[in-house]
């Protein structure tokens, strides 16, 4: 079984063949497609887009230069009242330029279509049926609201995107949570444009490409009209019965699998003019991001951080311990005010002063003070999981940063934003493939952001049976690194009764006593360790003179995660771990073991995953050390069915029995 290295070769696809497409207008809304009940292909489809068609081109003004216009027409058939959101439609557009003027979203043509005594009834959209938000302070979204909808409505609106950024189109999503019937995709490229189409997911895109004739019009500096002609490459992208982008068990972000294409700008051939490339590699990003006065100037400036740096150092000269008490320090001091991004807001001094910030700010408070007392700390850029994967060299692919500390060869990964984080222990959603790390003078370095360490839960069990089922016992369980750091997340500030009876609940109803935990809030680099006695009546079947009961009791798996008959997305463990179970029972006075489950040991074909069980018994105790290991965070989805049976052995194996009988 092959290990995921990159996701590139998993998402870039370029399959494209040739087709004829069809025409599609606005206000052809059929009497069929009213009265139909249900989606032919996808019963459970709450709606479905019956068409979608994109067109990117472009126009030109002497002030501005060349503007890149988006228009996107749709249809939508509403078949149930769950699929009412679909006529709620939102665009986002990007507001936070320098250089220039804002993007512009104009929605026209929405319309919904309902059948009344036969005949097709239109209501349009009024203007209390749309309106405009701002985000924050780079994103701003147009909505609309159609109204009057019913089951069996059909909607339909265009909307167009213009933008003065023509370095990168908007995306545009052949799939969605709902089925897509037909989606065309056309771009009318100048030839002195040359862009890189890039496909993402798994629904193989028609493609078809010609040579066109183009022309633009604009008024010159002498206020003259100027037509200007040139060859276009025209592009039309399409795809036909679409199913459903729909959620499953372990996925990392489900929206990084959603055929869509993108087009990156790669260089400009215009006429009389030097040809300007501008594909960018990891170091020019890396020096653009750098020179932002929202970068690399607010790292710069640490004067504010000498007296408490020196207060909380005296007399600490080993770089381990500086490191310690310096991110402890921050992590304590800071409160994250639940922003992403990688540029700051209100800047790093007054984010100090206030004791709150953005992930910027507080983690470049964190990289300044660790550089004030001598140690080589830089930012890495971070694209969380639910941000996207960054596969190309561009600033946009990011949203987060963190610090990287290098002490004697050893990296060492930070985030002070979060309160139960430490030493190479990162926000889960920070484990997202590749970081950036970016040094001053311009150069980057690939960071390996997904542990390749075994973060570890230990079970150990004392269980004492009796001869009418029930069970008492002690339990010492031992969590660490991420199951630790997953554990204080969710659980360190639950009132610890309201924990309990949480986990009696998961553990099938038993009754805990005497509950002691260590480490929950404090001394995060140590594991968590629980104990507590427990008591149950349901764990064991009798049957006649016979106990029958699972190996590892409550801990019992008994449920197969992977269900569908094919999957076409990775498999998402998050992170390498590793369980382990130890019990040992005392079997009741008058009787002795009918026969227990063989030992066995499975895994897939490069150990990706394993799993043991081991069962011995001796006069009146049963040993029993269960194991199970993921060594991987990610599998291709082309190992799926031995994944599916790796899993169903090892749950047909948890729910084998041990059987006593009475003497």
């Amino acid at each position: 079984m092959k290990k995921i290295k990159t996701f590139l070769g998993l998402l870039i696809l370029f399959s494209f063949v040739k087709i004829n497409a069809q025409n599609f207008e606005l206000g052809k809304v059929s009497i069929a497609e009213l009265k139909e009940k249900q989606h032919p292909n996808d019963s459970s489809a709450a709606a479905a887009i019956l068409y979608k068609n994109g067109k990117t081109s472009f126009e030109y003004n002497r002030d501005r230069g060349f503007t890149a216009i988006t228009e996107v027409s749709m249809r939508i058939k509403i078949y149930k009242k769950e699929g009412y959101n679909w006529a709620n439609f939102t665009v986002p557009y990007y507001v936070g330029y320098e250089n220039y003027n804002d993007d512009v979203v104009a929605f026209s043509s929405a319309v919904t279509y309902n059948l009344e005594n036969g005949a097709i009834a239109k209501t349009k959209l009024n203007n209390e049926g749309s309106f405009k938000k701002n985000v924050n302070e780079y994103w701003n979204e147009a909505t609309i609201t159609l109204p009057n909808i019913k089951e069996g409505s059909v909607i339909e609106f265009k909307y167009v995107l213009k933008t003065e950024n023509i370095v990168k189109f908007p995306v545009f999503y052949f799939q969605d949570k709902i089925p897509v019937n037909k989606a065309e995709y056309t771009t009318n490229i100048p030839y002195f444009f040359t862009y890189k189409p890039i496909q993402v997911g798994y629904v193989n895109l028609k493609l078809d490409s010609k040579v066109t004739n183009g022309s633009l019009n604009y008024d010159n500096q002498y206020h003259q009209s100027v037509n200007l002609s040139f060859d276009q490459i025209k592009n039309k992208y399409s795809a036909e019965n679409i199913p459903a982008l729909k959620e499953e068990d372990f996925v990392d972000n489900i929206h990084n699998y959603q055929s869509s294409l993108h087009h990156e700008l790669e260089k400009t051939n215009f006429p009389d003019e030097k040809e300007k490339n501008y594909s960018k590699d990891w170091d020019g990003v890396a020096k653009t991001i750098y020179a932002d006065k929202g970068f690399g100037k607010e790292l710069e400036d640490s004067s504010y951080l000498l007296e408490d740096a020196r207060l909380i150092l005296k007399g600490i000269d080993s770089k381990e311990e500086k490191l310690a008490i310096v991110f402890k320090f921050v992590q304590d001091r800071m409160h994250w005010n639940n922003d992403y991004g990688y540029y700051i807001d209100k800047g790093v001094k007054q984010a100090y002063n206030n004791r709150t910030g953005n992930v910027a700010e507080i983690n470049f408070i964190l990289i300044s003070m660790l550089k004030l007392v001598g140690l080589d700390a830089n930012p890495v850029l971070v694209s969380t999981k639910e941000h996207g994967l960054p596969v190309f060299p561009n600033r946009t692919v990011f949203n987060y940063v963190i610090a990287s500390v290098n002490i004697d060869g050893k990296q060492i990964l930070l985030d002070a934003t979060h309160k139960y984080t430490t030493q190479n222990i990162l926000p889960l959603n920070v484990l997202n493939w590749k970081g950036r790390l970016l040094k001053q003078e311009g150069i980057s370095e690939e960071v390996e952001l997904v542990p390749v360490k075994n973060s570890i839960k230990n079970y150990t069990l004392m269980v004492k049976l009796d001869k009418s089922g029930g069970i008492d016992g002690k339990c010492r369980s031992q969590l660490t690194d991420y199951e630790a750091y997953k554990f204080r997340d969710k659980y360190a500030e639950m009132d610890t009764d309201n924990y309990l009876e949480k986990v009696e609940n998961n553990l099938n109803g038993i009754k805990i006593q005497g509950y002691v935990i260590d480490n929950k809030k404090t001394r995060f680099e140590d594991p968590i360790i629980e104990t507590f006695a427990f008591s149950g009546n349901n764990q064991c079947d009798i049957i006649g003179d016979k106990i029958y009961f699972n190996p590892v009791l409550f801990f019992t798996e008994s449920h197969n995660p992977f269900v569908q008959e094919k999957r076409e997305m990775p498999i998402y463990f998050g992170y390498p771990k590793l369980e382990k179970y130890n019990v040992s029972y005392e079997i009741p006075e008058g009787y002795t073991v009918e026969s227990i489950p063989k030992s066995i040991k499975i895994s897939t074909e490069g150990k990706e995953l394993s799993f043991s069980m081991n069962i011995v018994y001796e006069q009146n105790r049963i040993q029993i050390l269960m194991t199970k290991e993921v060594n991987m965070a990610i599998v291709s989805a082309d190992f799926y069915e031995s994944i599916k049976d790796f899993y169903q052995k090892m749950i047909t194996k948890e729910t084998e029995k041990i059987v006593l009988k009475r003497i």
